[in-house]
């Protein structure tokens, strides 16, 4: 199939004006003008999108698939309070409703032109919807337990479904991890048991230096997040269940071994200093950065000038739609671009940097450089199609502009994974039956919101 459109962003040339991709057996085969390829691929069939922009699939770093129903139900609420309210309101679900949740999460990643997923979990429920969807992704299964007797318990029950999810799961577009929870969920003994049983073969995801209150309950032994607050009174730990440790997350995670794996994705990245940036970067830890959920809570501004100068792998993650309202990377980009021009003196940063780091950024950070993130002859054909013709975004002088400042996902015309269609136009290609599931989620919603 030869796909045409007045731009094609290659992410790592120049765009190319009036150009085209050659897709055949799930792969790019050709990139470049449309009529040098028209002529060289005389009988192929063509699909024209006339104004819009054909470019790589977006990765989001940090999805959170299953969380996808809870969209509207906590708003106008800090970081502490939200994250209080999400834990009572997901009491409420039960093992088919985070199916139908994830499921949503999944048609919602496509329809914005998500092709590529990382998704931190405690249940199968993101494994089912990104297999029945074919969304590529990274499910990671996440472990916590703050008390030390029942870390060896946590890490045999995540073993045992991270080798069950590899048999029933795995797959060239399912690629199944480890993760730590949140700091204040885990016993630090849990840091390095996880890379212990990562073996340098599995990647490992850790949410790290996310919000001011998990940087004062490691480093000073106080917060809201105290485990004294959040744990002691449900029996979980015994007193006292927490001392200051008189260091950074970071440093943390780094005394404890966290840093040792060999394929590392940290999550938020907030609240860090130069000394906790030179080990990660020394570490090759990479970056995933959610400016959205971080701002909409009150967590803060990720020092992402930082990480970029200092060369990191460095990508973009949307985090719960229970958070932020909504799976939309190109939100992102713009927000994040905006706040880093509003807080960063020393870079400015411009779209093409911000669609880089949604494409070829989170390939990169999931170690998938060689296979996805950008439009180059052998690379998977993981492509959407984004609209240019609104009023809002002509006339259209410079096409990774107007992607980054001007698109939503509601332009996205066409999402395509290892060369197979599975949205374009409001229409699906997916072994999922889509009214069925809103039906559900509209049901379960209903339950939510009480």
């Amino acid at each position: 199939m030869l796909l045409c459109a007045e731009y094609v962003l290659p992410i790592t040339q120049p765009p190319i004006e009036k150009g085209a991709v050659l897709v055949r057996d799930g792969k790019i085969q050709d990139v470049g003008r449309a009529d040098v390829l028209k002529a060289r691929y005389a009988g192929e069939e063509t699909k024209d999108f006339g104004l819009a922009a054909l470019m790589p699939g977006l990765v989001n770093l940090n999805s959170r698939l299953e969380h996808a129903v809870m969209r509207g139900i906590v708003h106008d609420e800090p970081y502490i309070t939200w994250l209080q309210l999400v834990n009572e309101t997901s009491s409420l679900m039960n093992g088919s409703d985070w199916h139908d949740s994830a499921i949503l999460g999944g048609l919602e990643a496509l329809s914005a032109g998500i092709t590529t997923v990382a998704d931190v979990t405690s249940s199968s429920a993101p494994c089912d919807a990104v297999r029945e969807l074919g969304l590529r992704s990274v499910i990671y299964r996440e472990v916590t337990a703050m008390d030390k007797r029942r870390v060896d318990h946590a890490m045999r029950q995540a073993k045992s479904d991270v080798e069950k999810w590899q048999d029933e799961y795995a797959s060239d577009l399912v690629t199944v991890g480890i993760a730590a929870g949140p700091l204040y969920a885990c016993h630090p003994l849990i840091f390095s048991k996880i890379v212990e049983f990562a073996d340098d073969t599995l990647p490992v995801a850790l949410q790290l230096a996310a919000s001011r209150e998990e940087y004062n309950f490691i480093k000073r032994g106080s917060s809201a997040l105290s485990v004294h607050s959040e744990n002691v009174n449900r029996g979980y730990v015994e007193i006292p269940p927490w001392l200051p440790t008189g260091v950074t997350p970071v440093n943390y995670v780094l005394n404890w071994g966290g840093l040792d794996a060999k394929n590392i994705l940290a999550v938020h990245c907030v609240h860090v200093n130069d000394d906790d940036l030179d080990e990660l970067r020394s570490h090759d830890v990479a970056i995933a950065v959610c400016q959205r959920c971080n701002a909409q809570l009150g967590m803060g501004v990720p020092p992402l000038a930082d990480y970029l100068r200092a060369g990191m792998r460095v990508g973009l993650g949307t985090d719960s739609p229970a958070a932020t309202d909504s799976t939309d990377l190109f939100i992102e980009m713009r927000t994040g671009m905006l706040l880093q021009r509003a807080v960063t003196r020393n870079m400015f940063l411009d779209s093409a940097t911000m669609l880089e780091m949604a494409t070829m950024g989170g390939a990169r950070a999931l170690r998938m450089e060689d296979k996805i993130g950008s439009l180059e002859v052998g690379k998977l054909a993981d492509i959407v199609a984004v609209d240019l013709s609104g009023s809002h975004q002509t006339p259209t002088t410079d096409p990774i502009s107007a992607v980054v400042n001007t698109a939503a996902s509601t332009d996205v015309v066409m999402t395509m994974v290892n060369g197979q269609v599975l949205y374009e136009s409001d229409q699906w290609h997916v072994d999922v039956q889509v009214a069925r599931n809103i039906a559900s989620v509209i049901e379960i919603r209903g339950k939510l919101r009480g």
